[in-house]
């Protein structure tokens, strides 16, 4: 009996670790800047979700971070190149673009137009 109830709690605790997500090694969007800078700040937070409020002038990024499962909201839009899990590519994000990610993603991203870019990032927790 106590050897069933200790194969039990081990196979467990082995599948608990094993279908832990890898993202503990980057930082989240808040904590990931550019160069050292901040380039996000909290307009809003509570037990349900974090709002950000991210601005990218040209030539700034976001170094590698992740995202929990979030929507985002372009309010001011530029030219980037984005690095995620399928590769590089470079992508026009015009003003009032929406997008939104149903699990942890990771990427990274740089403005390579011309004018300052504005998202608003809402996460859900």
């Amino acid at each position: 009996m106590k050897q069933n109830l200790l194969c039990l709690l081990l196979g467990v605790f082995l599948l608990s670790v094993l279908n832990c997500k890898s993202t503990s090694h980057l930082p989240d969007p808040l904590e990931a800047g550019w160069k050292g800078k901040s380039v996000c700040k909290v307009l809003e937070e509570n037990k349900d979700l974090r709002v950000l409020k991210c601005v990218f002038p040209p030539n700034v990024g976001h170094e590698k971070h992740y995202h929990n499962p979030h929507f985002g909201y372009t309010l001011s839009g530029s030219k980037f190149r984005i690095t995620d899990t399928k590769g590089t590519r470079e992508v026009d994000v015009p003003k009032g673009y929406s997008f939104s990610k149903d699990k942890i993603t990771e990427h990274k991203v740089l403005n390579i137009g011309e004018t300052t870019a504005e998202f608003l990032i809402i996460e859900y927790k």
